[in-house]
């Protein structure tokens, strides 16, 4: 697990095992950078993904804080950190075939308790990542949005097992196979393509229509798989 996946675990189990409730004051990026040993400019990325996840709020002069929207998961710490050990020593060895059998699998289901549990302010920041991927002026920057997007998604489903499988997910996509596969099959038109099926997904969830919404996923999945893989 790399330094910025440590921080950011060691974050979210504080969140989401009610340690740190909503207001509570985190420590500032120094503190932070010296306890985990890491650079500030890691601190300030990892703050920077909780905060476009609507789980911290950053107010100048005054600090980091756990957003008081956040609601704590009822999960135990011992239990967290146990998935989180478990994912991180299978994660490098997932391929990109398996990686897309298993979202097919998943997302489906998160969808349907995005759609029983997610806030208006959870909506609002999918469309946020949206507008953001849209305006992107280069393939990486709409990367890093659609990756906030899927992010937020995930997040918005309020359950903290789905957080953890998220995670997952999200460190077998940083795997050199797959970032080589993204790399070769995203195209302009492709990302277009992508960006229109984003909007509808999040309209669907927005909507709080499951039918429309899963059928978005799964086309935009069919869709992924058919230019990574061909299949």
């Amino acid at each position: 697990m790399d330094n910025a996946a440590v921080l950011k675990d060691a974050i979210l189990g504080k969140l989401n095992s009610g340690e740190w409730a909503p207001g509570h004051r985190i420590d500032t990026e120094r503190h932070l950078s010296e306890s985990f040993n890491i650079g500030r400019s890691t601190v300030r990325r990892v703050l920077a993904q909780l905060k476009t996840a609507g789980l911290i709020t950053q107010t100048v002069g005054s600090g980091t804080y756990v957003s008081k929207d956040f609601q704590p998961q009822a999960m135990a710490p011992v239990a967290a950190a146990g998935i989180t050990e478990a994912l991180a020593g299978i994660s490098s060895n997932i391929s990109p075939a398996e990686l897309m059998e298993f979202r097919f699998a998943i997302e489906p289901s998160i969808v349907e308790m995005v759609i029983r549990n997610a806030s208006q302010s959870d909506f609002a920041k999918m469309l946020h990542c949206c507008d953001k991927a849209e305006a992107a002026q280069s393939m990486e920057e709409f990367e890093v949005w659609d990756g906030r997007l899927h992010e937020t998604i995930a997040l918005a489903a309020h359950n903290s097992l789905v957080t953890h499988v998220f995670q997952l997910i999200n460190r077998a996509r940083d795997q050199d196979d797959w970032g080589a596969l993204k790399r070769r099959s995203l195209t302009s038109d492709r990302r277009l393509s992508y960006q229109a099926e984003h909007r509808q997904l999040v309209n669907a969830l927005a909507d709080r229509d499951l039918e429309r919404a899963i059928s978005c996923t799964r086309e935009h999945l069919l869709h992924v798989r058919r230019n990574l893989l061909g299949s």
